[in-house]
């Protein structure tokens, strides 16, 4: 089971870091096709989800609130889709009604998730 989630792990980290470098390769092999370029930021949050989850699926030995697949897998996807998407505002001039509220509300996530790991860490030293 362990060598299996690590191959898993392995593929979903590799495709989202292909999706999050160049989304219309990716959907070319997968899909075949043109996407227009108002899709290729959906395929850069596709490729954020999946780092994460190859994160959380990531085999350890070690269990802990800062270890736990689930919390790492969070911390990474809500601080770096807070990123992208304040990225998608300043450099790519997209945006809509919602934007600015999910880049606060991601930070803010992000933000509580390395408050409670430094508040665990520091209890426990």
């Amino acid at each position: 089971m362990r060598k299996l989630l690590f191959f898993a792990a392995i593929v979903e980290i590799a495709t989202g870091l292909a999706l999050l470098i160049d989304p219309r390769i990716v959907i070319a092999l997968l899909v075949g096709g043109n996407e227009p370029p108002q899709a290729m930021p959906l395929g850069r949050v596709a490729g954020i989800l999946m780092v994460a989850l190859g994160v959380a699926c990531w085999p350890r030995q070690s269990v802990g609130t800062q270890h736990s697949p689930a919390f790492q897998a969070m911390l990474i996807y809500n601080a770096l889709i807070a990123l992208y998407l304040a990225y998608l505002f300043t450099v790519g001039h997209l945006g809509g009604v919602l934007l600015w509220p999910a880049v606060a509300l991601h930070g803010a996530v992000a933000l509580l998730l390395i408050w409670t790991w430094r508040t665990e860490r520091r209890a426990i030293a």
